[in-house]
């Protein structure tokens, strides 16, 4: 089984990170072994509140998490204070270096930019981001033309609903076609019928 660990912070986007958690929970749902346990993080434990307004109670703080595999940095207008704060930086750095795989979706990609770790690699984020991430990481390979990148343990993702590809795309890779395509026709995502 994976640990999946969500970072949530204010003026997070909210399906940013709410696609990724429905993808890997209904996935450990539909599945007799459970796969994945999904939990949220914030970096005190406390409620954040999404761009729309919506209030969530993560399960853990950077102080009493459990390990991370999976961890998943959404995007929103509050990655901008998100990387300026010392506190998250490290810790993002420090749960990056030991997760089997990071992911970002949308401006979450601002976060490992800051931290040099796409330096020199492909990468993807939200189209009104590229200028941004370019100014944080300019050894970084920019693609707009793809839903997201894959880079083995590092992985970005585009603007908003790209995260749900993304994660779909990492339990393809993890657990095969056959259990993909079971979330995604409970999930009645995309082109579901010809599954």
């Amino acid at each position: 089984m994976n640990n999946v660990g969500i970072f949530l912070f204010n003026d997070i986007e909210l399906l940013d990170f709410a696609g990724p958690y429905e993808v890997f929970s209904v996935t450990s749902e539909l599945n007799e072994q459970k796969l994945f346990q999904v939990f949220s993080i914030s970096d005190d434990g406390g409620e954040i509140k999404s761009i729309n307004g919506l209030k969530v109670v993560p399960d853990y703080s950077f102080a009493n998490h459990p390990p991370i595999d999976i961890l998943i940095i959404p995007g929103g207008i509050g990655t901008r204070a998100e990387i300026t704060k010392n506190h998250v930086l490290e810790w993002s750095k420090n749960v990056a270096a030991s997760a089997q795989i990071t992911m970002t979706v949308c401006s979450g990609a601002r976060i490992p930019a800051k931290l040099g770790l796409l330096d020199h690699l492909e990468a993807t984020t939200h189209h009104t981001v590229f200028a941004s991430l370019k100014e944080l990481a300019p050894n970084i390979i920019l693609n707009p033309d793809k839903r997201f990148v894959d880079n083995g343990t590092i992985m970005t993702a585009g603007g908003i609903s790209a995260g749900i590809d993304l994660s779909l795309h990492i339990v393809k890779k993890l657990h095969g076609e056959a259990v993909v395509n079971k979330t995604i026709r409970y999930m009645e995502y995309g082109d579901w019928r010809s599954l």
